[in-house]
């Protein structure tokens, strides 16, 4: 007879544990869909595919963040939303980001997100994690090539001004 304890069974004949090493299978995937040529050859441009997966509904009423990812060329490998949240405020995980970015194989990210107020100037949060992407991306051999927040007619570039 056989009892089930957890992660190991024990035989009652033999009183001895049976180990079974099982261990999750983890199952990654990527898909292209869409155009995989678009360049991004500045601002305008990177600016130009955010505004195209941000809710142009919900710009002005919740904050989102996105990560485009890019080849060495600079060609798009893909788009990503990282978090959706609140109207002030949205969670980002530096590891979904770079998680994405090692699938897709990119050598570079954008990063963006809007501030539903229509105020441009980042906050220290934004100062902190953009940092905190800049670093964890270059680990990885990954640049950083931007960071933007967007509003509905406007949108200011970390890079632009300096702070990247």
């Amino acid at each position: 007879m056989i009892i089930n304890t957890g992660n190991r069974s024990l035989c009652r004949e033999r009183a001895t544990p049976m180990k079974y090493n099982i261990v999750n299978e983890i199952k990654l995937s990527y898909s292209r869909k869409g155009n995989s040529e678009k360049l991004v050859n500045n601002s305008l441009d990177a600016v130009d595919i955010f505004r195209q997966h941000f809710n142009t509904d919900e710009i002005d009423y919740r904050e989102s963040f996105f990560a485009l990812y890019l080849n060495q060329a600079h060609k798009v490998l893909g788009i990503r939303k990282i978090s959706e949240s609140g109207i002030s405020s949205t969670i980002v995980d530096v590891r979904i980001i770079l998680q994405a970015a090692l699938l897709s194989n990119a050598s570079a990210i954008i990063i963006a997100h809007n501030h539903p107020s229509g105020n441009l100037k980042p906050s220290a949060e934004d100062i902190k994690v953009t940092q905190n992407i800049k670093k964890a991306s270059e680990l990885f051999n990954i640049k950083l090539l931007d960071h933007f927040i967007l509003t509905s007619t406007d949108f200011f570039s970390f890079t632009s001004e300096g702070h990247l």
